[in-house]
């Protein structure tokens, strides 16, 4: 067990990265009464928008991140991929309740899927590859379809080729020659996937989210329904599963697990130490958000009961969506929007999200299709 470490309102939370998670979790801060520092190499980035300074530098940059562990009374991050060295020094620094091992296992797939297996949980068959020739061998022992995936970095499948036949070997080694360590997985024909949200206090306590059910259109996720439609053995499996995986790693703040479901059966795929896509619907839908409740727990406050208070389905806003979004915007009596603040509207990137809300998942479905059939 840990100490806690109280850091209280007026005090100062640094954030490395500045994307809309660092956003939302600023936007939380700022809602209890704390000041924000946000580091990230794009000026007036989303979080910066919300925050009290900005540290302009990369995430890699020593001086930044020095800079910000001598501004911040408390440090977090908003994505895995933060460099180990400066994650290595704030913890020395006492300044990061999450420390750098659980961005050490999140950056690498290989040592994620090791833990799990340490744990004891279900994960889909895998094999690390180094080479053309061993992506060969491996794929000859693996019943197919697959998935190869580089062993870091990749998102919104980004960084991953799916192996459906043997037609499609040739261009698997050739992304396993290119990518130098890469990871084959068994492809899972999974019925849904969901995802275990769950804040980890400093001194161990757990409060977990409702379940969500995830969509997802072209590898990014679309849709987050809660309550999943997932039996009570279902639920109760993937509960443990996150459970025995925080207590594993000693995880503080809120993370992410997303699980594959076959029938009764669950297959653990990735983990995200950090609030998620999937988690946003918990802004309106619960009695407390996952921001709000990961800030209580690096600042060493204890956690929330969570209560769902009703039905939520959210829908992420790509660039395509932009124009109506805010087209509907003024005709819409249902939905919570959210923007992000990104300047740069791309096809695929996500510049906001809608929640619909209602007594039942069915109602706030047919909130959602009205808000869908504008973009026809």
């Amino acid at each position: 067990m840990q100490n806690n470490k109280v850091v209280l309102p007026m005090q100062t939370i640094g954030i490395i990265g500045g994307g809309q998670l660092g956003r939302m979790m600023a936007i939380a801060a700022k809602y209890m009464g704390y000041k924000v520092a946000v580091l990230d190499p794009t000026p007036n980035c989303p979080t910066a928008q919300v925050a009290d300074q900005q540290i302009t530098a990369d995430y890699d940059d020593m001086d930044g991140i020095q800079k910000l562990t001598d501004v911040s009374d408390v440090v977090t991050y908003e994505f895995e991929n933060v460099d180990l060295d400066a994650a290595a020094f704030i913890e020395r620094h006492d300044k990061l309740p999450q420390g750098a091992y659980a961005l050490e296992i999140t950056q690498n797939r290989e040592k994620e899927k090791a833990v799990m297996n340490e744990a004891g949980l279900p994960v889909p068959a895998n094999k690390i590859v180094d080479s053309s020739e061993i992506c060969a061998r491996a794929l000859e022992n693996m019943q197919l379809p697959a998935v190869i995936k580089t062993i870091s970095g990749g998102y919104d499948g980004k960084g991953q080729l799916k192996i459906n036949t043997s037609d499609d070997i040739k261009a698997a080694c050739e992304f396993a020659e290119r990518n130098a360590v890469s990871i084959i997985e068994q492809w899972v024909p999974f019925d849904q996937e969901i995802s275990v949200v769950f804040t980890r206090g400093q001194s161990g306590e757990t409060a977990f989210f409702p379940i969500a059910e995830n969509d997802h259109k072209d590898h990014i996720l679309y849709k987050t329904t809660v309550p999943a439609s997932i039996s009570a053995v279902v639920q109760q499996k993937a509960l443990d599963a996150a459970g025995s995986l925080a207590e594993k790693m000693n995880i503080t703040g809120t993370f992410a697990i997303e699980m594959f479901v076959k029938g009764d059966d669950i297959y653990l795929n990735e983990m995200a130490p950090r609030p998620h896509n999937s988690g946003h619907y918990t802004i309106e839908a619960c009695t407390i958000s996952q921001f709000e409740q990961h800030i209580r727990a690096i600042c060493g406050l204890p956690l929330m009961p969570i209560e769902l208070l009703r039905s939520a389905v959210m829908v992420n806003i790509l660039g395509d969506d932009m124009e109506t979004a805010l087209t509907e915007l003024p005709k819409m009596q249902h939905g919570f929007l959210h923007l992000y603040g990104k300047e740069t509207i791309k096809a695929k990137r996500k510049m906001g999200h809608i929640t619909f809300i209602a007594n039942t998942v069915e109602e706030a479905n047919r909130q959602l299709t009205a808000y869908e059939e504008a973009k026809q």
